[in-house]
């Protein structure tokens, strides 16, 4: 038997990672307090994800003022979009094989 988790991406294990990558697949970017709201997760614990995905590259992060507040936005980079969409493909492999 096909190992059922080879070609799973451990960084999108954790629920708060998988859906900051879910809203950034089908939204060219978004705020962090739209995020949080989303997701509905603290700012420390948002924050903490956030930097893990940007360290693996698969995130960007824009920042900047409207007014004199501080703005900071979020992207999904090509690599992130490509190793997001690998890590679906092998969920509905894994669910589709497993009998």
């Amino acid at each position: 038997m096909k190992n059922p988790i080879n070609g799973l991406n451990k960084i999108f294990d954790n629920r708060i990672r998988l859906g900051v990558m879910s809203v950034l697949m089908v939204n060219e970017e978004i705020s962090f307090n739209d995020l949080k709201q989303m997701l509905e997760v603290t700012d420390g614990n948002l924050a903490s994800h956030l930097v893990t995905l940007e360290e693996e590259g698969f995130i960007k992060v824009h920042k900047g003022f409207i007014g004199r507040k501080t703005n900071t936005t979020y992207s999904i980079t090509k690599a992130g979009e490509k190793s997001f969409s690998q890590h679906i493909d092998a969920l509905e492999k894994m669910i589709k094989g497993i009998k």
